[in-house]
């Protein structure tokens, strides 16, 4: 069963957790009166006119590589009074695109003038400032939802914010849900860049819409370079590009199609899936290499697509870091299993394939093919032994352990809402970690569905996860693990930020709470999950005061 399809709950909800025993937590309400009716209307829409895209020739487009971002000038560094930075300047603009040679322009919105943006390549240690400017309609093209939480009919139709994803940022630079800026506006945000070198990436987070302005094009990758990595030797310039894979719908005239729910006051539906799957917005792209070892930086920049990314000549990856920065060593792997937000760090070595073509997979999709030069190898690349030092935090340094609810509940108007332990986004913030300590979060999930759980400014590492019993939970109330726990994967073993919770599980992480005190977000990176609502601020605090 794919992970990322929605199993229907049996009855009006489940109960909040019972963790090694009963623990009370809050209870869904029996289904509301009306509810049955408001599921028969809710019905996705079927595309009247589809595209066709299994009659499309594959690989008859290069692969598009996306600029680097140059900065434009200097701004006052907030953390060094006197001193400059350098400063950039992003334009958030409507740009047609051309997924592909036999498809008419599409209409998508950009940070500049393709999908994905530019890629800003940065050194720890140096910050920078970016001004980003919305210069978008001053109307939506997708179907806004207005009774979602934060996407009030009365607000302006086209907001954004900007969350570089990963980034370990103040949170007045963190790119908070409801610190949008609207069109016509513009903000400038300072990045201090003091992490580790790592994938990240920048994309949009405007509270009740990120999904439809992610939808629309509004990502890019943010690169962050230091000296341990610079060691190493790793494939660079030319053979290091960083690949954006994401599904869409479009239509025969090639736009872009968002479905709704068939209720057209509330058309919000649960997840998204097309079946156009592109990389760096082209639909099965063709890149060609040379015989050497190439770096590709990949990022599932989908809604709610998982990815399951295989080689076809049957050649493994050899991956060498995920979210937050490098593993502790390579690690050959068949299958990159990608949640939608996460990234992998791999390698693909073309020096003994001289003249084949290998296609990228995602089980039955061809994502793209790369044709290898034939002729001699232009040279040989070893892997290295180590990596980077990733020292596992102990379980014993985690000073408080918290049991968090993934769960959905039964709602007379969208059929389901989907909580983080049960609670809304404008609820009281009920995570106050305190500055400089560690925590251990155990993600129980009782759903059907693996989510991917993003913690904004952390790092963290995943300790292990453990089955339970569905039905003994939801007929008698009881929480009976099934099995040990299991350790995470090798591939999994680096610094991450986002975490693939699984169905009927318990996903334990260990987090340091470090760099900065105030108000963040965690929250599950299915966009539309996030947007109904499971999506809840924590809050950092100093020592000494109050937590929870």
């Amino acid at each position: 069963m794919a992970l990322s399809r929605r199993q229907l709950l049996r009855g009006a909800g489940l109960a909040a957790a019972w963790i090694g025993g009963a623990r009370a937590g809050a209870v869904p309400a029996p289904a509301p009166a009306g509810h049955a009716a408001a599921m028969a209307k809710r019905r996705p829409v079927p595309l009247p006119r589809p595209l066709r895209i299994a009659e499309l020739p594959k690989f008859v487009d290069p692969l598009p590589v996306p600029p680097l971002a140059a900065a434009v000038g200097t701004a006052p560094d907030p953390g060094r009074p006197g001193r400059t930075v350098p400063l950039y300047r992003v334009a958030m603009r409507e740009v047609e695109l051309r997924v592909h040679r036999d498809v008419r322009p599409t209409r998508c919105w950009s940070y500049g003038a393709g999908v994905p943006g530019p890629t800003f390549d940065v050194r720890s240690g140096q910050p920078l400032a970016i001004e980003w400017r919305n210069e978008l309609p001053a109307k939506h093209f997708l179907p806004i939802d207005h009774t979602l939480c934060g996407a009030d009919a009365r607000l302006p139709e086209v907001r954004t914010v900007v969350h570089v994803h990963g980034a370990r940022v103040p949170p007045e630079s963190d790119g908070a849900p409801e610190r949008w800026f609207p069109h016509g506006g513009s903000r400038t945000v300072h990045y201090p860049n003091r992490q580790d070198a790592a994938t990240l990436w920048y994309h949009d987070h405007a509270m009740g819409i990120e999904r439809l302005n992610q939808y629309a094009g509004l990502f890019g990758a943010y690169l962050v370079r230091d000296a341990v990595e610079d060691k190493l030797g790793l494939p660079s310039g030319r053979h290091e590009i960083p690949l954006f894979v994401f599904d869409r719908i479009l239509d025969a005239d090639g736009q872009l199609h968002y479905p709704t729910s068939g209720v057209p006051e509330s058309p919000w539906v649960s997840e998204m899936y097309g079946d156009a799957i592109l990389v760096n917005g082209k639909l099965a792209p063709e890149l060609e290499v040379e015989r050497t070892a190439y770096r590709f930086r990949i990022c599932n920049a989908s809604n709610a697509r998982f990815l399951y990314l295989a080689l076809s000549s049957g050649s493994p990856f050899v991956q060498i870091g995920s979210d937050q920065g490098l593993l502790p060593r390579p690690e050959r792997v068949a299958t990159l299993s990608l949640a939608p937000a996460e990234r992998a760090d791999v390698i693909i070595d073309f020096g003994a394939l001289g003249g084949q073509s290998i296609v990228l997979m995602s089980q039955a999709f061809q994502l793209m093919r790369f044709r290898v030069a034939p002729g001699p190898a232009a040279g040989a690349w070893q892997v290295p032994a180590a990596l980077r030092d990733v020292p596992r935090t102990p379980r014993t340094a985690a000073v408080k352990t918290r049991t968090l609810a993934l769960d959905e509940y039964q709602d007379a108007t969208y059929g389901m809402v989907m909580l983080l332990d049960g609670k809304r986004w404008r609820d009281p913030v009920t995570e106050k970690p305190v500055l400089d300590t560690v925590e251990i979060w155990e993600l129980v999930n009782y759903t059907g569905d693996t989510h991917p759980i993003h913690l904004h400014l952390v790092r963290f590492q995943i300790l292990d996860r453990q089955k339970f019993d569905i039905d003994a939970f939801r007929f008698e109330h009881k929480m009976q693990l099934i099995g040990p726990p299991i350790l995470p994967e090798p591939a999994e073993l680096g610094w991450k930020d986002t975490v693939q919770a699984h169905p009927e599980s318990i996903t334990r992480i260990i987090v340091r709470f470090e760099s900065y005190a105030g108000r963040y977000v965690w929250h599950c990176h299915v966009l539309e999950h996030a947007a109904n609502e499971m999506m809840r601020p924590f809050e950092i605090v100093r020592p000494g005061a109050r937590r929870t």
